[in-house]
């Protein structure tokens, strides 16, 4: 496959040539299982590893690689080939490490479109939407709603739903399928454009892999019901990957998300909750938090019902959920700088003796 067919340009041209990489072997990052990865180049697709060197001065996971990454290698025979170097990334979609305060997940790299899946018969939840939504936005990735399993639902259930995305979210296309009749697919292909690379994010069960399948016209992922017992998704795809549809279009599909932390450093949530931003220029006090201060303006636009109160209660715990991360990355930074100082001391005492 030649690597245009793999979102290849100009810019990734320039930039091997310009850093003197040119004798490496180019490739994209299709699949990761746990810090090992496949990689296609136009001569095949290999089993990669990153060089030694890499693994040591990598300060966190946004330094190893992501599926979508383009990657400079050399490759062995039959298979094998050594990552020396990720090339910069167009976009980075991550959220806070589950479990992890502090880590950022790396979902994927390179994205220009994300596909925002929730079924509409259980799994809508328009709180965890303006998640996703954020997410994209500090990303600079265009997010897509998705509305999967339609024929579920009566067409007024599906209206109510509309009403209520339109009211708290603007500007984001929304798209309405149903995985069984094939309702909808034809507005989605429209959205799918030749050499552009989308993601899936989305809960366990809401059928990202069933959508897969459709798009690719084969089954490729394995898909199963939604748990009897829990009434929630199971977690059929274990990994994620990337795949090139029928008409050029590069998809990748991802392990469903119960959790979405916020780990937002590029100003998504402003960008989702623009209304709110906008209130904020009105408040008295330029240091407001939207809480308890008199002549708050976005409190005032609340209480007389210009603003969803989900949508302001939403933001709220996001905002302290955001600066919960960033003071825990500040306090991890700092113990590291502290460490860094008692080993570089440690040598020079070493060499001393």
């Amino acid at each position: 496959m030649k690597l245009e067919g793999l979102g290849y340009n100009k810019k990734i041209e320039k930039y091997l040539k310009d850093n003197n990489l040119s004798d490496f072997e180019t490739g994209r990052v299709i699949a990761e299982h746990k810090e090992r990865y496949i990689v296609r180049t136009s001569k095949g697709e290999y089993n990669a590893e990153i060089t030694g060197n890499m693994r040591f001065t990598a300060k966190d996971r946004e330094d190893f690689p992501a599926v979508g990454d383009w990657v400079a290698a050399k490759t062995y025979d039959p298979d094998l080939a050594i990552i020396h170097s990720i090339l910069p990334r167009s976009s980075i979609i991550k959220r806070q490490a589950v479990g992890q305060y502090g880590d950022v997940q790396v979902i994927a790299a390179n994205i220009d479109y994300a596909f925002l899946v929730q079924a509409v018969d259980r799994d809508f939840n328009i709180n965890r939407l303006e998640r996703y939504l954020t997410i994209c936005n500090s990303s600079k990735v265009r997010p897509v709603i998705v509305l999967s399993k339609t024929d579920l639902i009566d067409e007024n259930k599906l209206s109510e739903i509309l009403e209520k995305i339109k009211a708290r979210i603007r500007n984001v296309p929304v798209v309405s399928i149903s995985n069984e009749t094939m309702d909808g697919y034809d507005v989605l292909k429209q959205v799918i454009k030749r050499g552009k690379t989308y993601c899936m994010l989305g809960s366990s069960g809401v059928g990202k892999s069933t959508l897969l399948n459709n798009l690719m016209g084969r089954a490729i992922m394995r898909t199963e019901t939604i748990s009897s017992s829990t009434n929630k998704g199971k977690h059929v795809t274990s990994h994620r990957e990337l795949f090139v549809l029928e008409n050029g279009a590069l998809l990748i599909d991802n392990p469903g998300m119960r959790e979405v932390g916020i780990a937002d450093t590029g100003g998504g949530l402003e960008t989702t909750f623009d209304v709110i931003v906008t209130l904020s220029k009105l408040c008295r006090f330029k240091n407001c938090t939207h809480t308890t201060e008199s002549g708050c303006n976005v409190i005032e636009a609340v209480e007389k019902g210009e603003l969803d109160r989900n949508s302001y209660e939403n933001y709220l715990r996001m905002q302290r959920e955001q600066a919960y991360f960033e003071s825990t990355v500040a306090e991890r930074r700092r113990k590291e700088k502290i460490f860094g100082k008692i080993l570089k001391n440690y040598q020079k005492d070493i060499k001393k003796k």
